[in-house]
């Protein structure tokens, strides 16, 4: 594959014409794993996406940005915030995780501060003890900022359905190509029309690149 042709499109369509050099180096990790192992290039395509939607475009892998208002603790986690324990969490990113992830995904309680300590990390955000154990980083989960141990754990989760039970090639093979469906490899179907949007432009580039 010719790398520059690629960056050159991905530059126009889904960067505004601007790619830093950390954006480039996180996307060529995952083309040279890819790459040593080629498979349907709408699956890596598919990935890049993902990738793209859940680092906020860094293409490198982050911790999840748990500083949020009143307001946004009430449209990202109504279940676990009422309107008065919104605004007394607000901007406490360590509370907010500690709650909103505390008892679930084998996390201990609030007061266990597993869900700070599990928070969302990486290239697809992995959440929650029990994702961290099946890496076998629960004992150092920031292991999974490492930018090598972030791109197997996105193959891995994606190509055989390690985080929902859905896989890529449930949505795309010799007969299918369901874009918006693929969104449930990691996450139901929310923003699936826009990561299909990009899953497309990333097709296209690696297309334009062969």
């Amino acid at each position: 594959m010719n790398h520059a042709k690629f960056f050159a499109a991905v530059r126009l369509s889904l960067f505004a014409g601007r790619l830093s050099q950390n954006k480039v180096n996180g996307m060529e990790t995952i083309l040279d794993v890819w790459e040593a192992l080629p498979f349907d290039a709408r699956w890596l395509a598919y990935m890049l996406a993902t990738a793209l939607h859940e680092t906020d475009a860094t293409m490198c892998a982050v911790s999840e940005n748990l500083n949020y208002s009143a307001a946004g603790l009430r449209t990202t986690f109504p279940k676990y915030f009422t309107a008065a324990q919104a605004t007394a969490y607000a901007r406490q990113p360590e509370r907010i995780a500690n709650r909103a992830y505390g008892s679930r995904m084998g996390n201990g309680n609030e007061a266990s501060g597993d869900g700070w300590r599990y928070r969302g990390r990486g290239l697809v955000q992995i959440t929650g003890r029990d994702n961290y154990e099946k890496y076998g980083i629960a004992n150092d989960p920031d292991k999974a900022l490492d930018p090598v141990k972030t791109v197997e754990i996105l193959f891995d989760g994606m190509i055989n359905g390690r985080f929902t039970g859905k896989r890529l090639a449930d949505f795309f093979s010799a007969t299918t190509a369901d874009w918006y469906g693929a969104r449930k490899v990691i996450n139901g179907t929310d923003r699936a029309d826009e990561i299909a949007g990009y899953a497309r432009k990333f097709a296209a580039a690696l297309e334009s690149a062969r």
